[in-house]
């Protein structure tokens, strides 16, 4: 299906077309699994917002994007959408090089105003503002992050024309109140509101400040018992809250948002889930979804093996048994990361501080200053997010604060955002920062009683999903820059492995003819140097396995020792991923199409010929 046209539609053939949108979006993601209530909630906006505005000329600006299917839909997508986050397929964000409708890569949150900014300010220096808006939709739980009010504190000075569309669908700002809030909502949305309070501040300009501070006075007094006053005080327009699923009335606001020519808010209200009575409301289990049958809302996939975050959950939760100095904290994501148990079991030792990775780094730094042990639990994408906190409030001080990097390597269907590829070379470069990894359930218990007791800045990361299971040698426990030798043969080839690469290396030898050497590495900074030194004695041929970049990598760290010690005679090939960004789809089908399947690199390591 070609563009959808909508601008001469009716308001009955667009609540039509919403249904349709809702009823592809749970085709597809019952098929293919993805964002789903966020993106249900949003649907009426994002029709009015293609009624009133125009994606080939306004830049069109999701937040985080996950909600931004039904744009998708209307923008020349609808029969491609089958292969929603699929391999080669549509991406689960929005993504310039898919479609010239998507105007921005996005897939963390918080961005989208700073973005709008950006844009305005271009389109400004062109001369563009009689041509072009920027039109952001944002939701209420990335209104959480520092970085939308650094935006907004800008756009309220500045003033340049930009439409804002706050999509409140689970924690509103504030409540409204009654009846006289939503008669005051609809009157600050109409055009003679607009055009009084123009003309009004026009008037009382000409009667000096007496006249200007009384008239001040009166409208803070109704904005109080409306939501809006912080955006106001900011100095953007504030509109709302209005019915996010009423498409009459959303059409109309836009409308007078457009006119105004100044930075305008517009506060949405929405149901998450909307049109798909198993999900609708605040369940966080309906946000993202794995295949799940539209019928009953089971889930389609059987049970796994137990995940590194269940072993994650479970170590945490014994630790906190015995030491009541081991607090925790999460941002926004506490049952992705597995802290939902500890939130619930110890709510003042255990928090989740919203979309804030700043502040979680930092405040937990403070914590372990006054004595206490904190394990910050993050997904390896999102601690970019803190790196200067990292290293400005942790490792600096040299406090001894656990960040624990959930999602480590490929994470499969969200794609480049969100894979955890890059967290060893951008911490293995900060002074007093530890960095080691578990193989399996048992090291991992080990790792997190070593973490528990140590007293420096540590990071340790691990796989979503589960390890990969092998027939190695049990795990010992963790010792500071001690690996663990698993299996020794006679070849010259040594398999050295990281984190859940060992059960990578441990596959790939299984495809070999002939035995190999296996290293559990354990501990990327500081390396164990006394046993490399000794392997490099027999073993000629070094192969690197770990799910993480090769620049700045494992592969790297080794590298680097084997130039100190001016170890000339070993031959190292890494298995970590290329200097690119890697692409969504299954994560077997991705790992294949980069030469990561055992069979794959079994056959390079017998093609190895240095």
């Amino acid at each position: 299906m070609n563009r959808i046209k909508i601008k001469e539609k009716s308001i009955k053939e667009l609540e039509a077309l919403s249904d349709d949108i809702r009823k592809r979006i749970l085709e597809v993601v019952s098929k293919n699994g993805g964002h789903l209530s966020s993106t249900l909630g949003a649907t009426e906006i994002i029709v009015a917002m293609h009624k009133v505005f125009d994606s080939q000329k306004d830049p069109f600006i999701f937040d985080v994007s996950h909600q931004a299917y039904a744009h998708k839909l209307l923008t020349g997508r609808w029969a491609e959408f089958d292969t929603l986050r699929q391999f080669h397929g549509m991406c689960g964000y929005t993504k310039p090089s898919e479609s010239s409708d998507d105007y921005f890569v996005a897939g963390h949150s918080s961005t989208s105003i700073s973005l709008g900014v950006g844009a305005a300010k271009a389109i400004a220096l062109k001369g563009e503002q009689d041509k072009r808006i920027p039109v952001v939709l944002i939701g209420d739980g990335s209104m959480t992050a520092g970085m939308v009010y650094e935006a907004l504190n800008e756009l309220g000075d500045r003033k340049y024309p930009m439409v804002i569309i706050l999509n409140d669908n689970e924690m509103s700002i504030s409540k409204p109140i009654g009846a006289i809030s939503r008669m005051l909502s609809s009157a600050m949305a109409s055009p003679f509101y607009q055009r009084f309070k123009k003309n009004t501040e026009n008037f009382v300009d000409n009667f000096g400040e007496g006249a200007r501070y009384i008239a001040k006075r009166m409208e803070e007094s109704l904005k109080l018992i409306t939501p809006g006053m912080l955006f106001e005080e900011m100095g953007i327009n504030y509109i709302g809250p209005v019915d996010g699923h009423n498409l009459s009335q959303l059409i109309d606001i836009m409308q007078t948002a457009r006119k105004l020519k100044k930075p305008v808010i517009i506060h949405a209200q929405t149901l998450k889930g909307k049109g798909y009575e198993i999900a609708e409301g605040k369940e966080e289990k309906w946000h993202g979804v794995g295949p799940f049958d539209l019928s009953s809302g089971n889930s389609s996939k059987k049970a796994a093996t137990k995940s590194a975050t269940q072993i994650y959950t479970e170590a945490l939760l014994h630790l906190c048994e015995h030491n009541d100095k081991i607090v925790g904290v999460t941002a926004a994501m506490p049952s992705g990361t597995g802290l939902s148990e500890l939130i619930e079991k110890y709510p003042t030792r255990f928090w989740d501080v919203a979309i804030a990775e700043q502040h979680a780094v930092t405040s937990m730094s403070a914590m372990a200053k006054e004595g206490f042990k904190p394990f910050c639990t993050i997904y390896s994408t999102f601690l970019q997010r803190a790196y200067d906190q990292v290293i400005h409030d942790t490792c600096i001080m040299d406090l001894p604060v656990v960040f624990a990097l959930d999602r480590a390597g490929i994470v499969g269907e969200d794609g480049e955002t969100h894979q955890g590829v890059f967290d060893i070379s951008y911490l293995r470069a900060i002074p007093n920062m530890t960095l080691f990894a578990p193989r399996d359930e048992k090291s991992f218990h080990q790792a997190m009683r070593f973490a528990s007791k140590y007293e420096h800045p540590c990071s340790l990361r691990y796989p979503r999903g589960s390890f990969i299971v092998t027939d190695l040698a049990e795990s010992t426990p963790f010792e500071l820059a001690k690996s663990q030798l698993l299996q020794t043969a006679q070849s010259d080839i040594l398999f050295i492995g990281y984190g859940n690469g060992v059960g990578r290396a441990y596959e790939t030898a299984q495809c070999l003819d002939e035995d190999v050497s296996i290293l559990d590495l354990r501990f990327v900074k500081p390396l164990d140097e006394g046993m490399l030194r000794e392997l490099s004695k027999n073993y000629k041929k070094w192969f690197v396995f770990s799910d993480s970049a090769k620049v700045g990598g494992v592969g790297s760290a080794l590298l680097e020792f084997l130039a100190k010690e001016n170890i000339t005679d070993i031959f190292v090939l890494s298995f970590e991923y290329d200097d690119v960004f890697i692409t969504h789809g299954n994560t077997k089908v991705v790992e294949e199409s980069l030469q990561l399947l055992p069979k794959q690199l079994a056959k390079k390591v017998k093609a190895f010929n240095p």
